[in-house]
């Protein structure tokens, strides 16, 4: 009886473990830009001063997705209308260190970053709802700093929504975003 009743058992888990399957590869595969950009690879550097200097102080989560040939601002997205700034989940913003963002100080911590695009600009939002879908759960009351930053227009043009970090002069970040043709970048100053 106990050896039918294993067998049984086992059977049962087995049935569950196969039924718990892995999902299918996004089609905006999730990605992270960090400042300094090594800062995930500072375990190779070869001095201590050296990885010290590649310590994270921000990082940023985001989905890319791709163009596919469609018009994306404008049509895509609308002008004037929340955009959580790639796909599926809200796209997460954390600071290692206190910032300014815009003229804002802003405590080390974790954001959401949603923008409001125009045709010639787009206004960035750092905001305390977290852990969000889209723009479902947006609340604008809840933003903590805004900065608004002109679009510029890109040579060649960007299949997939892409961000970076990179320091523009001591201490201070620009925030670089680009899909399609344009691109935005927005200045973060290390404190």
């Amino acid at each position: 009886m106990k050896k039918t009743f294993s067998i049984l058992a086992l059977l049962a888990f087995s049935l569950v473990t196969f039924a718990q399957d892995f999902p299918k590869i996004d089609k905006s595969p999730m990605d992270a830009a960090y400042f300094p950009t090594k800062a995930p690879k500072r375990t190779f550097a070869k001095t201590e001063k050296a990885k010290m200097a590649q310590t994270p102080k921000i990082r940023v989560l985001y989905s890319r997705p791709m163009k596919k040939g469609r018009t994306v601002f404008g049509e895509l997205l609308k002008f004037d209308e929340a955009w959580r700034i790639g796909a599926n989940e809200s796209t997460e913003v954390l600071f290692m260190t206190d910032v300014k963002f815009g003229d804002t100080d802003v405590k080390a911590g974790r954001y959401s970053l949603i923008a409001v695009p125009t045709k010639d600009s787009w206004t960035l939002n750092l905001n305390s709802e977290l852990d969000g879908w889209g723009n479902y759960s947006y609340n604008p009351e809840a933003n903590v700093a805004s900065v608004t930053v002109p679009t510029q227009s890109s040579s060649e043009e960007i299949e997939a929504l892409s961000i970076v970090l990179y320091e523009k002069a001591t201490n201070l970040i620009h925030l670089k975003i680009g899909w399609d043709k344009t691109f935005v970048e927005a200045p973060i100053m290390l404190k």
